[in-house]
């Protein structure tokens, strides 16, 4: 069951409107079409010698997600009507946060109409948003640790003992490989940060599962840079779709290495289940904190 859904506009101004308790808003949502998964197109060529046809490929449409709002007095229908102008700005991008029983996620959108039915005795609204990006994400991120301090420390606490200390405020992890357990409905890209404690030499990040392999080869960087991987280096690698980037932190300064990456490089993908990941270097492996952060992506509410 739907339990809210809260609109922010693009000046980051937000209303909440709990399907339980419309008064506090002045919106009683009576419908919202649009929220199951989206129509896929299917791509196939017929054959010619034969029945049937030949799968291409296949591609998901944009989502149409359509409210449609009863005004209440809040504290007039007038005042309540401009509201709609005010989170609902025509061709203005909105974001959705949609909380039900089970999950919480989030869809970004463009307002298409907002179509108010001002001379009605009980006045509605209808409001059109156009997502570009038919998926719904997790409001947070997962975030796996693979090598370096993992945080314990959390309120509330106590220390029982004055001769034990007893307050664990992190472990240190040096695992090389890790599973994460996805339950998204569909694949989605992982974001990895890397911080290096010393020098390391070709570094290799692999998907045990799907035999998949990133390598940086150090002896580019070395050339691109000056040198290849040392202390201090911070490095950030999104395998998101639309989003894939590498990038060198060092001395405050973000560089794009790319062009340090194997020419076959595979942009991992989670998918649903056990994903292995691990990472391995010719040398200076020890020297590497490795961390793994993904959101959690939905075909529908």
């Amino acid at each position: 069951m739907i339990n809210s859904v809260t609109v922010t506009n693009y000046l980051n101004e937000s209303v909440a409107l709990e399907l339980g308790f419309p008064e506090k808003s002045g919106f009683l949502i009576q419908e919202i079409a649009g929220l199951s998964p989206s129509k896929a197109d299917i791509n196939m060529t017929d054959l010619s010698t034969g029945d049937g046809s030949v799968y291409n490929s296949a591609r998901i449409n944009r989502r149409n997600i359509v409210f449609t709002i009863r005004l209440l007095e809040n504290p007039t229908i007038e005042i309540t009507r401009q509201n709609t102008y005010k989170y609902f700005p025509i061709k203005k991008r909105v974001k959705l946060l949609i909380e039900s029983d089970t999950r919480t996620c989030e869809i970004y959108g463009y307002v298409e109409s907002n179509d108010p039915n001002i001379f009605s005795k009980e006045e509605t609204t209808q409001i059109s948003i156009v997502c570009p990006n038919p998926y719904f994400y997790s409001q947070g991120t997962t975030i796996t640790i693979f090598s370096g301090l993992n945080p314990e420390f959390e309120f509330p606490f106590s220390n029982e003992s004055l001769s034990e200390n007893l307050l664990v405020m992190g472990s240190i992890l040096t695992n090389a490989e890790q599973t994460i357990y996805y339950t998204g409905d569909a694949e989605i890209g992982v974001f990895i940060s890397i911080h290096a404690l010393g020098d390391v030499d070709m570094l290799t990040i692999y998907n045990s599962g799907t035999q998949e392999v990133m390598k940086i080869d150090t002896d580019r960087l070395a050339t691109l840079t000056g040198f290849g991987i040392i202390m201090g280096d911070d490095i950030f690698i999104s395998t998101i779709k639309g989003q894939k980037s590498i990038t060198l932190f060092r001395d405050g300064t973000y560089t794009n290495i790319l062009n340090c990456l194997d020419k076959n490089v595979d942009w991992f993908q989670l998918a649903r289940g056990d994903n292995v990941f691990a990472f391995s270097a010719e040398s200076g492996g020890t020297n590497l904190q490795f961390r793994v952060e993904n959101q959690t992506v939905y075909e529908g509410v």
